[in-house]
């Protein structure tokens, strides 16, 4: 693989730059398979976190459809050739992260430093072309393809022996590619691309994320990355380390223990804690603070701790009637929880969302967490909006408690 890099004054001087390489590449060459424009967040007012182009024919007619990501719902809107380029301009005018678009034959990725300097990476030479679809109403594609489901995945006893996924573990299937769809969208992957990436996985349980996340770095995305996983359970762990070493993946590594008892020299990356049981989710939310993680994922289970303190509290007036019903009580439980714990990353410096991690059939503990740092300064007015809540509902967050230090500066707004 060849790579060509250019600065601005490379482009410059050969009288293009990048907005002007992407229209070309997008409007002007018949190979064109797509293209994904990150915004950089936060973004007063900006009405979308990706927007996705590629060509697609409708009734025999040549059309490019954009598709608008919010963060939690998508918008599609098909162009005619003619019409395309107004709306493909409209979103160089947004504060961007990142552009890769792809061709039959190359990629381009456009990347931004903090001060907004694009630096450009194109891949002239590439083994196997993308194939091209064109099709309007086509299936959404899994990040791992359930037609050539790679070895890991019978490595942790999820293909049977046909070499295809077993009956009973379709939605675990659906929930890795759903997993892996989520940290796609945030782009972290392709800015840290150019170094090796470290991940570690609080509570792992069954692994099959763990296992899935290593795949996704260093087979598909092609970042040299180590994997650790972390689990009270030395029976699993033991089981886990076995199926690492069946595959011959020396950077993922198992490790028993608890996740407040866990040390590490280098600091990791990414932080993960999906289905982590209770207060598990908030040591290991806490210690992705600390460790100042770029990226924090996690997929809260129970809320017991926050549950046991609205029992005890005195209940808000307005609020007797939810609690008549214990399903409800519970309910509202889990979303202050999870609210908690959000607006205490964003008062950490990370730039936070709740979106639907699988769907609710699969199971109601369906959420996640995404916190993305971005070292952004707590306003006076998220340290009021926090003070306020604890004040209503008299509890104090056990994620406050493991943070008190680092709150205490971050609520003196």
């Amino acid at each position: 693989m060849s790579v060509l890099t250019l600065n601005p004054a490379e482009r410059e001087a050969a009288g293009q730059s990048y907005d002007e390489l992407i229209v070309e590449i997008i409007l002007g060459d018949a190979g064109f398979v797509d293209a994904t424009f990150q915004s950089k967040q936060p973004a007063s007012g900006l009405p979308w976190q990706t927007v996705t182009v590629r060509p697609v024919l409708i009734r025999d007619s040549h059309h490019f459809q954009f598709v608008y990501f919010d963060g939690v719902q998508t918008r599609t809107r098909n162009f005619r050739d003619a019409e395309a380029e107004e709306p493909l301009r409209a979103l160089f005018v947004m504060p961007l992260r990142s552009i890769r678009a792809r061709t039959l034959s190359e990629n381009l990725q456009v990347q931004f430093s903090k001060k907004g300097r694009p630096i450009v990476h194109r891949d002239r030479h590439r083994s196997q072309p993308i194939p091209l679809d064109l099709a309007h109403d086509r299936t959404k594609p899994g990040i791992i393809s359930d037609k050539d489901p790679p070895a890991f995945l019978g490595a942790i006893g999820m293909l049977a022996g046909d070499g295809r996924i077993k009956s009973g573990h379709v939605r675990k299937f659906r929930q890795i590619n759903e997993f892996l769809r989520l940290v796609e969208e945030t782009g972290i992957i392709d800015e840290m691309a150019s170094r090796a990436i470290r991940v570690v996985d609080l509570g792992c349980g069954s692994a099959a994320l763990t296992f899935s996340m290593y795949h996704y770095l260093n087979t598909i995305k092609g970042v040299p990355a180590e994997v650790i996983g972390i689990d009270a359970k030395s029976f699993l762990i033991t089981r886990h380390r076995e199926a690492a070493a069946h595959l011959g993946w020396e950077g993922l590594s198992f490790h028993p223990g608890l996740i407040l008892d866990f040390e590490t020299a280098e600091l990791p990356d990414i932080v993960m804690a999906l289905h982590a049981c209770d207060t598990a989710t908030d040591e290991a939310i806490a210690r992705g603070i600390r460790w100042q993680s770029k990226l924090i994922l996690s997929a809260p289970c129970c809320h017991h701790n926050l549950q046991a303190q609205l029992a005890a509290a005195t209940t808000p007036d307005v609020f007797r009637p939810v609690q008549r019903h214990g399903i409800l009580q519970e309910r509202l439980g889990d979303i202050l929880t999870d609210s908690f714990r959000a607006l205490i990353l964003r008062l950490l410096g990370y730039r936070t969302d709740v979106v639907e991690f699988v769907a609710a059939d699969h199971t109601p503990k369906n959420l996640m967490i995404r916190g993305i740092r971005t070292d952004s300064a707590a306003t006076a007015a998220l340290a009021r909006e926090y003070m306020a809540m604890k004040s209503f509902w008299g509890v104090t967050p056990y994620l406050e408690e493991l943070l008190a230090e680092e709150l205490q500066t971050a609520l003196q707004q």
